[in-house]
């Protein structure tokens, strides 16, 4: 499938039903494909990401992955106070890119073209630009410093996960690249490779652990990962933020999408993902799984982790300050990146 057929066919969803909702205030295009022409070839570990704006301040949980006229389509809920400020979303990393281009779908007030064309007109300036990588910084920060050990291993493994693969987002925020989720490790190895940082890449590897993990063992985690997949997307009941990632439509970019990374010779860049994946799933068995499912799969999560050196609560308390105490090193390439980024304006 072409990308503008996958378009076409989120923004007919967004007329048929997104815009009948109660409060709704307009759409537009988010995530990886923001930036691809139309006749880009779409991915088949890839969905088309929405963004829904309604007026409530507080949204409700996000749709998430859902088949539309053979499209997987990916939609969230936002609050249009969330966008009320210029200067706020040209600061939020995670809002920004999404205005750089015209990504709208729907606008019946006309507010979002407007803060489109003021995003705009400075994204690439190097205030905004910075003022974004300190806010990928302090996501890294706090949310490392809050790890709550007493919680359950697959809530644990999570919380220091995901601030751990955000230190990939800040240097892809410098080189005003899109901040991808599932393939964070990549493009962060492309930028570093671009400005000359390569050394760096190893480090960001060896804090999530996997830098000597070879292909055969991380396709023996996926494979496993695969069953627990399967059993955690039949039994859930139970709705989490991230519920539609653990369903038989998002397979495809779960499993089918890391086996690719793996089989193209990115296996290290592959395990932030397994991991990610492993624990949500684990947290649906824990919610909606009998007890003999849960104890049957857990061994297999607890050897996946175990290769990346997470044995105990400790252990990632102290994998957390690692990361904390390398932050300085960053952010030196960090400004590195923003100084030599000939895209960005204002230096």
């Amino acid at each position: 499938m072409k990308v503008g057929s996958a378009r076409s066919a989120a923004a007919e969803w967004v007329t048929h039903h997104a815009s009948r909702e109660a409060g709704f205030q307009g759409a537009y295009f988010s995530g990886s494909t923001i930036g691809l022409p139309d006749d880009a070839e779409m991915s088949a570990a890839s969905d088309i990401d929405v963004v829904i704006v309604i007026a409530d301040d507080e949204p409700p949980l996000k749709l998430g992955k859902f088949i539309y006229r053979d499209t997987l389509v990916e939609a969230t809920y936002l609050s249009m106070s969330q966008l009320a400020s210029v200067e706020e979303v040209l600061t939020s990393y995670h809002l920004a890119g999404s205005f750089r281009v015209n990504t709208i779908i729907a606008d019946p007030t006309g507010y979002l073209q407007s803060l489109q064309t003021q995003v705009a007109r400075q994204f690439a300036d190097l205030e905004w630009v910075r003022r974004r990588c300190e806010n990928v910084r302090l996501k890294i920060e706090n949310g490392l410093r809050a790890i709550d050990t007493s919680a359950p291993l697959h809530d644990l493994v999570n919380s220091w996960l995901f601030p751990t693969g955000v230190t990939t987002h800040v240097l892809l925020v410098a080189a005003l690249r899109n901040p991808t989720v599932r393939l964070r490790y990549l493009a962060a190895r492309d930028v570093l490779k671009e400005y000359g940082h390569d050394a760096l890449y190893l480090d960001l590897l060896k804090l999530l652990g996997c830098a000597n993990l070879n292909p055969q063992r991380v396709e023996y985690h996926l494979n496993a990962l695969s069953r627990t997949f399967d059993a955690a997307a039949a039994a859930a009941k139970t709705p989490f933020f991230f519920s539609t990632d653990i369903t038989a439509a998002a397979r495809p970019v779960a499993i089918d999408g890391s086996r690719d990374l793996i089989q193209s010779g990115c296996h290290r860049e592959a395990i932030f993902w397994i991991i990610a994946t492993f624990a949500r799933c684990h947290k649906i068995l824990a919610a909606d799984a009998p007890a003999d499912l849960q104890h049957s799969l857990t061994p297999a999560f607890e050897e996946a982790i175990a290769d990346l050196g997470i044995t105990s609560a400790d252990t990632l308390t102290h994998r957390a300050e690692e990361v904390i105490q390398f932050l300085p090193r960053l952010w030196e390439t960090t400004e590195s990146i923003l100084f030599s980024n000939p895209s960005i304006t204002g230096k």
